[in-house]
């Protein structure tokens, strides 16, 4: 049965209403919610607030590296110390590294870009800290839904949105309901505020729908591939940042690493890719495998334990991509709007501060007795606010290294180090970006494969060990969350053309090329491996791939990632 069809059969779906319904339990949501209850309070006025998280509960789906500003934090709590907020590690210095194969040279303190500079922030579990603003936002009223996920946008008959349903549960794989069936549920919301992070499946279609990023230049984004160790006792360093460039990226390839000190003898590093990458023979998942072994990484983790893995994709176009945040009934918020800045490699201050602004300007429209129309107040806020001023300076950022390693680093240099030094706050030019990611990919025979080494099980891995101990899990009996728009395009296109990138591109092993017993090609999907990082529906060269959301509560459980 068609979702249509189920509606028609067992509907109407129950409603609930609120004044506010936001979607996603992340930074941004979470920020919004509270800030919505604090204003509320100190008005002695009344606002229902309700969040809707896709995951098993706050945090489960969170991943980031992650080193914090607490700029946000501080304005959202300013005794957030006193409250237990999980910040607890101070950076306590900071190592930027250009390696080749087999070297390293590190930048002297005096030449990293302020960008770069950490002082006065913490290395943090996101997910640590995502799941204490929960307990912060229950705490004021604010009404969580964990394991439930935001399906479908419902319009009115003006066109605006006035929320979004859940999707239905016990559907099985044939599209027919099962014994377990339960219809989905509709959040009625005076304004809906969407927060689903990067490449956000209901934002992506807002996009579309109301043309918000209209004259602005393609999204961009990378993947973030992460891992979580536990060292030795002698070889912590608490605190300690380290970020790489160069190897094993060429220079034409935008990609770098990241390794942070944790408390309690961890360590979380990880590896970026940006996904306008043009070899379709690359795998960033095995480029992150092979960065581990440079002598400068290995000697941090080499003798630990991995305990954590996770992938992610991360929104870098900065504020040249930005979409209008804004539309009848509600906004985008945080990541899924693009908020994140790729120059400092943080994205969760922005994430809390859109909330908080966009929270603000909804309070004062419901206090207007207003609802269904534009919160204009919202961007105009952001224009004034300290974050529009920090995406400005870095607005060239993502652009520069699109022409190569060597440029892209001379010129955030001058832009990140020397115009500051010279009392110029943001670049007196902007360069623009002209096409989508997956545009960039190029066919197979243009391009020289990648032979990577096989893991060992001790320093590197494979993926379904990967996997495993990102504790994903998705009910069996449900339709693939991972669609196809067109069953013949992996073959036809994708494997002949570009030698079947999507399963390289992955992650998580969802995709893998098998032979029928003719011996043709078909490409099969193990969504149950799926981390939710949505790499497949950005970079997939067709756009035939398309990621929709699964039955609530699946997907990863990230612990203290």
């Amino acid at each position: 049965m068609s979702p249509q069809q189920i509606l028609e059969t067992y509907g109407p779906r129950e409603s609930m209403e609120y004044d506010v319904v936001i979607v996603g339990a992340g930074p941004a949501g979470l920020s919004a919610a509270i800030r919505l209850k604090q204003l509320a309070a100190a008005k002695g006025a009344e606002v229902s607030v309700v969040v809707l998280e896709k995951g098993s509960e706050p945090g489960a789906h969170i991943l980031s590296g992650a080193v914090m500003d607490p700029r946000s934090m501080t304005e959202l709590f300013p005794d957030w110390k006193e409250k237990g907020a999980p910040l607890n590690q101070p950076v306590s210095g900071d190592d930027v590294l250009i390696l080749r194969q087999d070297s390293a040279a590190r930048t002297p303190d005096f030449f990293v870009p302020e960008c770069m500079h950490n002082e006065g922030n913490y290395v943090i579990s996101l997910g640590s800290v995502t799941k204490w603003l929960g307990e912060q936002a229950e705490a004021l009223g604010v009404e969580i839904f964990p394991g439930f996920a935001a399906a479908e946008v419902l319009y009115d008959d003006k066109g605006a949105v006035r929320g979004v349903a859940t999707g239905n549960l016990g559907i099985g794989k044939d599209g027919e309901p099962h014994d377990g069936f339960q219809l989905g549920m509709e959040l009625l919301g005076k304004y809906t505020l969407f927060a689903e992070g990067a490449r956000g499946h209901l934002g992506k279609q807002l996009i579309a729908k109301y043309q918000l990023d209209a004259g602005r230049d393609p999204q961009s984004y990378a993947i973030g591939i992460k891992e979580l160790w536990e060292i030795p006792a002698e070889k912590a360093k608490p605190g300690r940042v380290v970020h790489t460039a160069g190897w094993p990226m060429d220079n034409e390839t935008y990609g770098g690493g990241f390794l942070y000190h944790l408390e309690g003898n961890k360590v979380t590093l990880g590896f970026v890719v940006g996904l306008d990458y043009k070899n379709p023979w690359l795998s960033p998942f095995e480029e992150m495998q092979r960065w581990k072994t440079h002598p400068s990484i290995r000697a941090h983790i080499e003798g630990g334990k991995r305990i954590g893995y996770g992938a992610r994709a991360i929104t870098a176009g900065g504020i040249l991509s930005l979409p209008k945040t804004v539309f009848p009934g509600g906004a985008l918020i945080g990541c899924d709007a693009g908020f994140l800045n790729a120059s400092r490699i943080k994205g969760s201050h922005a994430a809390m501060k859109t909330g908080m602004l966009c929270a603000e300007a909804a309070f004062d429209a419901l206090q207007a007795g207003r609802s269904h129309d534009e919160l204009s107040a919202f961007p105009q806020a952001f224009e004034k606010s300290w974050l529009h001023e920090e995406l400005e300076r870095s607005r060239n950022f993502k652009q520069w290294f699109k022409k190569g390693f060597v440029v892209g680093s001379l010129m955030t240099g001058i832009e990140q180090w020397l115009l500051p030094k010279l009392g110029i706050k943001t670049p007196p030019w902007t360069i623009h970006r002209e096409k989508a990611d997956h545009l960039y990919l190029k066919p197979a025979e243009e391009c020289t494969p990648i032979s990577y080494p096989k893991p060992d099980g001790k320093l590197t891995f494979d993926r379904l060990s990967s996997v495993f101990i990102s504790n994903t899990n998705h009910e069996e009996n449900q339709p693939a969350h991972l669609t196809l728009k067109d069953e013949g395009v992996p073959v036809a296109i994708n494997l002949i053309r570009y030698a079947g990138p999507e399963s390289r591109y992955c992650p998580a092993g969802v995709y893998e090329f098998v032979k029928n017993e003719d011996n043709s090609d078909r490409l099969q999907i193990n969504a149950q491996n799926c981390v939710h990082c949505k790499t497949c529906d950005i970079k997939d060269p067709t756009q035939n791939i398309v990621w929709v959301t699964p039955e609530g509560g699946g997907g990863p459980n990230y612990a203290g990632m």
